[in-house]
């Protein structure tokens, strides 16, 4: 629970003042609270997920691990994507130290219970909404965001000292009592005794269980408080030397009340958990694992780019065949996609986007796929490319075809932007270039118009090449063996060991690194006229035209793209490559260790921290980044490098080792020019052998600038309500007139300042207005995109920024359940009588009616049926052995409030009964006490 004493960094905090550290040590902080409620609730759900489907739980071992978890769930191969969500929701969360340092209302500061309370009802709401949509990356935002303040509000409220010994659940709703709150003219403390603040609350604030906040400011002479009030406390809080003096904050165990960090912390990890126990049951035990990154094949998207246009009337077969080709090789695979996404474009449209979890239907809708429009040489394709990056998840996997060059070239940019924000990797399969088109004259002796010259190839290369992916050229007989070759590149286990490109072409000399945990290590090579030697770890070389040496042992090649299968040789290879033709090189192999990073910034706030970015790094200047190993619990950074992406030069960073598989990077300058990450580790005991070295590169190629863009806004937006953005732009090489462009996936209306004058050094300011039609639906993910330009093109930044549309609601009551039957004929063989319940489900008259009704407990049999004179309501049967005499379900409705009703038939019941408010406290009771216990068994308490 860090609290806005210190504040602090997205993985570490390197402030001066008191607050939460990361840094090795006895009190607990928002990460680490965060992290925890996380894991515990994940391993509740997969249990309940295998009991309700008869099949086998084994926990996994404790502490509890994304690793560990992920095994445990049965979803492997997701444990990338689950720790990438973990870390997320948990830098999202201390992201709001950094924002939002001295706003009371995040922090329960100043008696804000109102206020922060509300902040985590909207917040609720919109996640819940999120889910709903399916929109699961702006779910974890907004996650983050309110684990924060409702973290808090037991580190920096008397809620401990009152002698509570649970959360406070009213924090979840809107329409109910916080507690018996303070007025503003009562006094609530005393100065502390020295240093000695345990009684410092007054006996009869303490006496009438009247809840209170400390106060906080941090400039002095001017920092003040009302008279009589509590101090949150510590060295920064100048509010802390005015009488009352002293604290009562609990952040650590050296905090005013750091006696009762301990409880205060166990208190916020149980609320965390009550809160995500809350959003699984509107959402479903399959759709918060979703949520959380974890699926039983591949966490990534397939998305597929489509050109339609007429000229693509002899290829949309073939494209037809191989996407079909793709889904089936992997439907039913532990590399099955967590979801299909299909974007067709022609001239003049493109969309709609079509995205869905079913393989069939993504089939059906690629077989529906009709040829339409065109008449001129180019088409939309990047503009059906953005489309399908702003709404695919990130870390997707895109496959573009075409005959035809771009016709909204002008979208380069902001499609380099949306690649380096998404991490997608693109491939574009290209059957209509002046290099197949050659092929095809001398393979028919028909002529044929080329439509997509050199020229036009080098822009599809490039945004291939900045993703990590292949622009491949091929004629329509050959699509099929290039689709075969890349889509090996779709196991989720695929890791990136080298990546490079050279244009013009050059001879060059790539080394990298196969450890003993890569499986299938692949080379991947593009380019005319492109010859090579490989020479591996024991001195051995074999020439590209060698076709029989030991060293590859097979290889295939169609169109300009060949690849290798490498013999499984653990230690140094290199790779010569001679050509003066353009070419790219790209080296893979299958193994669990890879690594996330977040490039981050010294905060400019208040505070000392770190910021993760959401727009470029300032070029030339020195630089962090967050690095978090996963795929082993032993493993270490040795080295990370930012290395040239068309070039040899690198530059090497420090590694700051920070604990749990999280490391901090400096690096003295950043490049100037594209470049990539590139990582060198080792692990000491991986499988319980000797020390493994290894090597691993992002496959996302990244750009600096010399222009620094900063932008933030409260990220829910209401529709009809004009919605502002405000931004500034900063020059760091010469001045003149600005291009800026501001654009939104959903394409909302929008106003915003064309041009933007500055001179070098100088900021300018500008504001986004954004406004949703009244009908869209709540849980509509807005990424708007602001994007400014330098005088000549020369230079680009942007700021990428994601909000949730919601609806006002005046619907906070839970569905109700109404018994209309219970019957029986049990006897004492249970298992040849049975047992039934009718039950009528309601929203009540105001509200939005019943969504959904699950069985959360029971191995009965039930059948639900809308209501025949009235759609708001659902009737419910069940039916279930005498064997099994108890049942649970779970109700919600359509804007996510959620209630449970339990029946059971035992003798020494008197009747079936409906306990809703019953079983939440319950469950909140078992969360307060086994992760408090884990907690303390951990701290060794």
């Amino acid at each position: 629970m860090s609290l806005c004493l210190g504040v602090l960094s997205l993985l570490i905090l390197l402030t001066r003042t008191q607050g939460f550290g990361i840094l090795p040590g006895d009190s607990l902080n928002h990460l680490e609270i965060t992290e925890r409620a996380l894991l515990n609730v994940t391993v509740q759900v997969c249990h309940d997920l295998a009991a309700a489907e008869g099949a086998d739980f084994t926990f996994p071992l404790k502490p509890f691990t994304a690793e560990g978890v992920a095994v445990a769930c049965g979803a492997p191969k997701s444990s990338k994507s689950f720790r990438q969500a973990i870390t997320f929701i948990t830098l999202r969360n201390i992201r709001v130290d950094l924002r939002h340092a001295l706003n009371a209302s995040f922090h329960f500061d100043e008696e804000m219970f109102v206020q922060g309370r509300k902040i985590i009802s909207e917040g609720i709401e919109a996640i819940k909404a999120s889910n709903v949509q399916e929109n699961y990356e702006a779910a974890r935002q907004k996650l983050g965001e309110i684990c924060h303040p409702l973290q808090d509000f037991y580190s920096h409220s008397n809620w401990v000292e009152l002698g509570n010994k649970f959360p406070n659940s009213n924090l979840l709703r809107s329409d109910v009592n916080i507690g018996n709150i303070a007025d503003e003219s009562r006094a609530t403390c005393s100065s502390c005794d020295g240093d000695d603040c345990r009684n410092n609350i007054l006996e009869d604030i303490i006496e009438e269980k009247i809840l209170t906040s400390g106060y906080f400011g941090v400039v002095p002479l001017t920092s003040t408080k009302p008279k009589g009030k509590c101090s949150h406390g510590g060295a920064v809080d100048q509010t802390s030397i005015i009488d009352p003096k002293g604290g009562i904050n609990k952040d650590t165990f050296g905090s005013s009340h750091g006696h009762l960090h301990t409880e205060a912390a166990n208190m916020a990890i149980a609320a965390t958990s009550a809160l995500l126990e809350d959003i699984r049951k509107a959402a479903g035990d399959r759709a918060f694992l979703q949520m959380m990154g974890l699926s039983k094949g591949s966490s990534k998207a397939l998305c597929f780019v489509v050109d339609t246009t007429t000229s693509m009337s002899d290829d949309i077969e073939a494209v037809r065949n191989v996407i079909s080709f793709i889904i089936n090789s992997e439907e039913g695979t532990e590399n099955e996609p967590a979801a299909y996404v299909l974007v067709p474009f022609n001239d003049p449209e493109f969309g709609p986007l079509i995205k869905t979890t079913d393989p069939k239907v993504i089939k059906t809708v690629v077989d529906s796929l009709s040829i339409t429009g065109g008449g001129d040489e180019e088409e939309l394709s990047l503009s059906g490319l953005q489309l399908a990056l702003r709404g695919a998840p990130s870390n997707s996997e895109i496959f573009l075809f075409t005959d035809a060059p771009a016709k909204d070239k002008h979208l380069k940019n902001t499609v380099m932007a949306l690649i380096e924000r998404t991490q997608t990797v693109i491939n574009f399969m290209i059957s209509g270039s002046t290099l197949t088109n050659r092929r095809r004259r001398r393979d028919d002796s028909q002529p044929k118009h080329s439509r997509i010259t050199a020229e036009d190839t080098q822009l599809y290369r490039e945004l291939s090449q900045a993703s990590g992916g292949q622009t491949v050229e091929v004629t329509k007989s050959e699509l099929p063996v290039a689709i075969d070759i890349i889509s090996d590149t779709l196991n989720s286990s695929v890791v990136t060991l080298l990546q490079a490109a050279r244009n013009p072409g050059k001879d060059d000399v790539f080394p990298f690194v196969v450890d003993e945990t890569i499986r299938n290590p692949t080379v991947y090579i593009t380019g005319r006229s492109v010859t090579f030697t490989l020479i591996s770890p024991t001195g051995e070389s074999q020439q590209s035209t060698d076709t029989t040496g030991s060293l590859i042992t097979s290889s295939r090649s169609v169109g300009n793209l060949q690849t290798l299968q490498l013999e499984q040789l653990v230690g140094l290879w290199e790779m010569k490559m001679v050509s003066t033709h353009p070419y790219t090189l790209k080296i893979i192999g299958q193994s669990p260790i890879d690594f996330l990073f977040d490039f981050v910034e010294e905060s400019q706030g208040p505070f000392e921290g770190f910021d993760a970015l959401d727009t470029r790094l300032r070029a030339g200047v020195n630089g962090s980044l967050l690095v978090s190993l996963t795929g082993s619990a032993t493993a270490t950074v040795t080295e990370v490098a930012l290395v040239e992406s068309w070039g040899s030069e690198e530059i090497k960073g420090v590694v700051d080792p920070q604990g749990s598989g999280n490391f901090l990077v400096h690096v003295d300058r950043i490049p100037s020019v594209e470049f990539v990450v590139r990582l060198m580790g080792r692990d000491d005991s991986f499988d319980s052998r000797a020390s493994i070295f290894f090597q691993r590169q992002t496959p996302t190629n990244f750009r600096s600038s010399n222009l620094t863009i900063t932008a933030d806004s409260y990220s829910i937006l209401v529709p009809t309500e004009l919605f502002s953005v405000p931004f500034s732009v900063t020059t760091h090489s010469r001045g003149g007139n600005f291009t800026v462009r501001a654009t939104n996936n959903r394409h909302f209306s929008s106003t915003f300042p064309t041009s933007l004058f500055l001179k070098t050094g100088e900021t300018a300011n500008g504001t986004v207005t954004l406004s949703a039609p009244r009908n869209t639906p709540s849980g509509t993910d807005v990424t708007l995109t602001i994007e400014v330009e330098a005088p000549g093109g020369e230079d680009t930044n942007y700021v990428m920024l994601r909000f949730t549309v919601i609806n006002r609601i005046t619907d906070f009551t839970q569905p109700e359940c109404e018994l209309l039957t219970l019957q029986s004929n049990c006897s004492e063989s249970c298992s040849l009588s049975t047992w039934t319940v009718f039950v009528r489900v309601h929203d009540g008259a105001q509200g939005t009616g019943v969504d959904h009704v699950r069985l959360r407990m029971g191995n009965g049999t039930m059948i639900t049926n809308p209501a025949a004179d009235n759609a708001n309501v659902t009737m419910v049967f069940y039916s279930s052995s005498c064997c099994s005499p108890d049942m649970e379900l779970l109700v919600a409705d359509k804007i996510g409030n959620v209630g449970t009703c339990y029946y059971t038939f035992r003798e020494s019941s008197p009747a079936a009964f409906s306990m809703s408010t019953r079983v939440t406290q319950t469950t909140l009771l078992c969360l307060s006490i086994v992760v408090g216990a884990h907690i303390l068994t951990e701290l060794g308490f």
